[in-house]
């Protein structure tokens, strides 16, 4: 599905950005769409490119009317990609995209007047997993969802028919994101499912097991308790023991102190790296500028000023040296972060 956000001048995003539609301005909307759909359609009938799409058996996720929609995109663009091989279908490929664009704009127009759907949902659903903004994104997207899918004809209005899309799509994005595992979404909408007939059976008072809540929701007892074990993870921050100064898991099982053993191997790595670099592409005064500024062979840094003195040079044309060094190991040998090998920085004075 194509959720390209298109730009437009600032008075005409203004007024977008706050328009909402009537019930027929709604209908009538859905209507130019569905004729420019057809256009579209029309300008690529008989192509072999597209035809090949269009003819396409298509799989169970296909047969809605979104899926039809995203196969006229599909044959639009082979057209288009068609033309321009063949000069003959550049006209019809305009007129394909032509109407498609027409389409595309009339389906955000729709989608963007319920843009106080999402951003009202976002307020309600907002908590630890995900802020108000992230919401509010995955609100737009399903709006633009529920602009593919809607329907003039069916007598419902398009904010109440995409109040459920935006929900639908927020509460799915939370439930990936509060989860160690990302799950199917068919499985997210079971589990969710489960969940609410457990609050049903307690709201009644009536005792119930797992195999009830798999007759409620219509699948079997071992899915169900698969499903419902999918929630059960332990935070790092969760105490572990009840004394009076309780600790997070997180305490037991780190070290701030420790060196990371991936740290230190890389750093042994690039320091072998150095070294071997260090005498092929270095000059002799650049090598002394390198060992004494960072002590390569006593530990001991210096300073620009006493390395000067040393070689007698000013302070810098040291500091020039240094950095030729520095540049040329980093350039022919691919070393990543030379300072970063050593111990600590070197004065500068």
């Amino acid at each position: 599905m194509s959720l390209r956000i298109r730009s437009s001048s600032a008075s005409d995003g203004a007024r977008r950005r706050s328009e909402r539609l009537t019930a027929e301005e709604e209908k009538a909307i859905a209507r130019e769409i569905r004729k420019a759909e057809q256009a579209a359609r029309e300008a690529v009938a008989g192509i072999d490119a597209a035809e090949n799409i269009l003819r396409r058996r298509p799989d169970r996720a296909e047969r809605t009317r979104a899926g039809a929609v995203d196969r006229l995109e599909e044959a639009v663009r082979a057209v288009g990609r068609a033309a321009r091989k063949e000069e003959g279908l550049k006209l019809m490929a305009r007129r394909a995209q032509g109407a498609w664009q027409q389409a595309e704009e009339l389906r955000w127009r729709l989608a963007m007047s319920g843009r106080r759907i999402a951003h009202g949902e976002a307020r309600k659903l907002a908590g630890p997993f995900m802020d108000e903004e992230d919401l509010v994104q995955e609100g737009y997207i399903g709006l633009l969802r529920a602009a593919k899918r809607f329907d003039p004809d069916r007598g419902i209005r398009f904010s109440t028919y995409a109040r459920w899309w935006v929900r639908a799509q927020m509460t799915r994005a939370i439930d990936h994101t509060g989860r160690p595992v990302r799950l199917p979404g068919c499985a997210v909408e079971q589990t969710r499912n489960l969940r609410k007939a457990m609050k049903r059976f307690e709201a009644a008072g009536i005792e119930y097991n797992i195999a009830d809540l798999a007759d409620e929701v219509g699948i079997d007892k071992e899915r169900a308790e698969l499903l419902l074990s999918q929630g059960n993870t332990i935070s790092l921050e969760q105490p572990v023991d009840d004394g009076p100064r309780p600790r997070p898991l997180e305490r037991f099982l780190s070290d701030d102190d420790a060196v990371s053993p991936d740290d230190e191997s890389i750093q042994q790595q690039e320091l072998s790296r150095m070294s071997k670099a260090f005498h092929g592409v270095l000059s002799e005064r650049q090598r002394f500028v390198l060992t004494r500024r960072y002590g390569l062979e006593d530990g001991e840094f210096r300073t620009l000023s006493e390395v000067g003195k040393e070689m007698g040079l000013s302070r810098e044309r040291v500091r020039q040296i240094e950095r030729e060094a520095l540049i040329r190991l980093r350039d022919q040998s691919g070393i990543r972060d030379l300072r970063g090998l050593v111990l600590g920085e070197p004065g500068e004075a």
